[in-house]
């Protein structure tokens, strides 16, 4: 009976020490097994040692040998390779929605999936430029809850918040909790948002996870969802910023087709328009970063339509100019400091 049980303990212990230990450069050899054996209190014949590593192939562990000075044992093939392992550590060591803290977890936990001598070549920094990791450490388990509300359809409730320039949470509508029918997450810009029916101004809005605090799920049933998806939702906004809904219309130069595909997909509908432009109708919400993005296309575009539209656009032109209007050339800028330099009539010469 004693012996039975010690063969049971046996097998999970070896097991344990080629998955932490062992890798293809690294085996486990013969007597280093009896000599963790016997740590535990558990003795093993050379013998024994071989039909341990049979049973441990026969229950699926990829348990392979080498002969020779230096050979042993070694687990071959695991659920992750190691290049796999380094671009998951990566990837959480880059998330901004990850705090520091989370993501050093997370990264143990992928150092447990390989061994410990593999698990050294995890343990880099990735510089990802002007990288700024969120202050919000629970966003890791509002993404899971908010999840679940949109699986089962439900109603949830958030109070909301901005940081000061104190690094205070500021609460919008003075702490008052927003109500919104969760309809997906969405990735954009580096950040989690969620986009729902908002139930206080009936329509769909948007929120970064990571400004949502306090975040409940009720039994409320949510509003349909009806036509509504994240593709054609994201297509409409540009950096997640809300702004007034439009189509539309632009006339651009045709080296540009490519560049209104990347954004809006095959689908656009590119209108030819004399041999060298063409149109285009996307429905967009209008915003700033919409602004921007058309203003570095320069004069290869053009909004046509709706007016109030292009007459934005043209108002935002004319402010950023008239900034510049009244500046100096480089030549009289020149002309400026070359006059500053000049010693003044009188003035005391070395």
């Amino acid at each position: 009976m004693a012996k039975s049980a010690n063969y049971k303990r046996k097998l999970p212990i070896l097991a344990k020490l080629l998955l932490e230990r062992s890798d293809e450069e690294h085996p486990i050899s013969r007597q280093e097994m009896q000599e963790e054996l016997e740590r535990w209190g558990l003795g093993a014949e050379r013998k024994s040692i071989y039909d341990d590593m049979e049973q441990l192939r026969e229950l699926g562990l990829d348990v392979q040998s080498r002969r020779g000075k230096g050979g042993g044992w070694f687990v071959g093939e695991r659920d992750f390779e190691l290049a796999e392992l380094k671009l998951l550590v990566d990837a959480v060591q880059s998330s901004r929605f990850l705090t520091k803290r989370k993501s050093d977890a997370l990264i143990h936990k992928l150092e447990g999936l390989t061994s410990v001598h593999q698990a050294r070549q995890l343990q880099r920094q990735v510089y990802v430029d002007r990288r700024v990791k969120t202050m919000n450490e629970s966003i890791y388990y509002n993404v899971d809850k908010l999840q679940g509300a949109i699986a089962n359809n439900k109603v949830v409730t958030f109070r909301y918040f901005e940081y000061n320039a104190k690094r205070e949470r500021v609460f919008r509508r003075e702490g008052a909790r927003y109500k919104l029918t969760p309809y997906g997450l969405i990735w954009d810009s580096e950040n989690y948002y969620l986009a729902g029916w908002d139930e206080l101004r009936k329509e769909v809005r948007h929120y970064r996870v990571d400004k949502m605090a306090d975040i409940t799920v009720t039994g409320m049933k949510g509003h349909p969802q009806g036509d509504w998806t994240a593709e054609g939702y994201t297509r409409k906004h540009f950096g997640m910023f809300a702004g007034a809904p439009c189509r539309l219309r632009l006339r651009c130069e045709n080296r540009l087709a490519g560049v209104l595909i990347d954004r809006f997909g095959l689908e656009v509908a590119l209108i030819p328009d004399g041999e060298e432009h063409f149109t285009a109708s996307v429905d967009l919400v209008v915003s700033p970063p919409l602004w921007g993005w058309l203003f570095g296309l320069g004069p290869g575009v053009e909004v046509l339509g709706p007016g109030w539209a292009a007459d934005e656009f043209a108002a935002r032109l004319e402010q950023a100019a008239a900034l510049y209007r009244n500046r100096p050339s480089q030549e009289e800028q020149a002309e400026e400091n070359a006059a500053e330099e000049a010693p003044q009539e009188g003035a005391r010469q070395e």
